[in-house]
């Protein structure tokens, strides 16, 4: 593993703005082996809905096919749980990303989650609404 991504690098890559910067970008992310910390996930699903707009089903879409890459890993979390996180987000706003990244540390790692949230995704982990 050669380092971990920021999700200035993760932004972009995946918007190519600026494009000499996604060109740096992507000579880390096509290339060398990097680990992607699951804030990042959350922080650039917020950078890429709220601050460019882009619609929440492709904002998923592209992290999702971030994930994929053979070279891109998830610290503390198995890809596939990763990306059945953001695609519980996918559908609408009532999962919110950080919700979602909350429920696949949950699901890993077999704890539950304590919350006020009457709502959180319950599927596959424990909830303890308090």
């Amino acid at each position: 593993m050669s380092g971990l991504l920021d999700t200035s690098l993760v932004v972009r890559y995946l918007t190519d703005d600026p494009p000499e910067l996604a060109e740096r970008a992507a000579r880390v992310l096509d290339q060398d082996e990097v680990a992607l910390p699951p804030l990042v996930l959350v922080e650039a699903a917020y950078v890429l809905t709220k601050v460019y707009g882009v619609p929440r089903a492709a904002t998923v879409d592209a992290l999702v096919a971030l994930l994929q890459k053979e070279n891109v890993h998830v610290l503390g979390l198995s890809k596939e749980t990763a990306i059945a996180a953001l695609l519980l987000a996918r559908p609408s706003g009532r999962v919110a990303f950080a919700d979602a990244l909350i429920w696949a540390l949950a699901k890993e790692h077999g704890l539950p989650v304590y919350t006020f949230d009457r709502r959180f995704p319950g599927d596959e982990v424990e909830v303890r609404v308090l």
